[in-house]
């Protein structure tokens, strides 16, 4: 088979993707959007497409999460095409790559380490063989290597974990919550002076002791945080529908009134 019949053939797998993304980024007969395209200016695109992979998740929207999966695996396609571009890498050695890893990282499935671990200790082993990694690397730091293109919530709470492997941490969570109640206090106080910049240090603060609050709490704080964004959504159209149905809309509402609605949808989904 050809490259032109791959390009076409609907069971022709990865090398038809690997073959589509060279032949947009031919610089003579590609597409002129595709051939402008660089690490940086894709990135943000590989951030988006791996949360709509999770909110398909989310939603349980099984039926999208096929091509969800597929729009995020374009993404390392197209990085592996700029990077093959550049002498940097291919596809193939990000695959050889990975592979590497997740066979160094699990002794116990593909060396002589024992699978007779419970789950934490699993999790514990893998950190120590990504410190011991880390330090092969020169990131002699604690925090090297949190990325810092990690949405903030998500970055918060891997810089937290790291610190609490050496010892920064809290031991009892009523101190986490009592640091909540000091940060709250000062985030009132910085209100109060109208310091722009003040408030928003104070308030990020705020979050960053929430993040500490769901670690301590064994709670994932992105999905705490979806699970919060979809119910309100749930509840919100609940109000828009109510009010639709009274020839209304939330414009035309009063607050009371959105309220009380808001209470039946609350009360509905007890």
């Amino acid at each position: 088979m050809d490259k032109n019949e791959l390009v076409f053939d609907p069971k022709g797998g990865m090398p038809r993707l690997l073959e589509i993304m060279r032949r947009l980024r031919d610089p003579e007969t590609g597409c002129p959007w595709d051939i402008e395209q660089t690490f940086q200016t894709i990135a943000p695109y590989t951030i988006e497409e791996a949360y709509e992979v999770a909110d398909a998740i989310e939603r349980e929207a099984w039926d999208e999460l096929e091509g969800e999966l597929g729009d995020l695996l374009l993404q390392t396609v197209y990085h592996a095409a700029i990077g093959e571009e550049r002498d940097l890498f291919t596809f193939a050695s990000i695959a050889d790559k990975i592979s590497d890893k997740m066979v160094a990282r699990h002794p116990h499935v593909f060396g002589n380490e024992s699978r007779d671990k419970t789950a934490e200790q699993q999790v514990a082993d893998w950190e120590t063989i990504k410190a011991a990694e880390r330090a092969g690397q020169a990131q002699k730091g604690t925090l090297d290597g949190v990325a810092l293109g990690l949405p903030a919530l998500l970055r918060a709470l891997k810089l937290q974990k790291r610190a609490a492997r050496v010892g920064f941490d809290w031991t009892d969570p009523e101190d986490v919550l009592d640091k909540l109640t000091e940060e709250t206090r000062e985030l009132i106080a910085a209100r109060e002076t109208t310091d722009a910049d003040a408030i928003q240090d104070e308030f990020g603060d705020l979050l960053f002791v929430m993040v500490n609050i769901s670690r301590h709490l064994g709670v994932d704080p992105e999905a705490a945080l979806r699970g919060t964004n979809a119910k309100f959504t749930r509840r919100f159209e609940y109000i828009e529908a109510a009010l639709a149905k009274r020839g209304s809309s939330p414009e035309d509402a009063s607050l009371e009134d959105m309220d009380a609605l808001w209470n039946e949808a609350k009360a509905a989904e007890r």
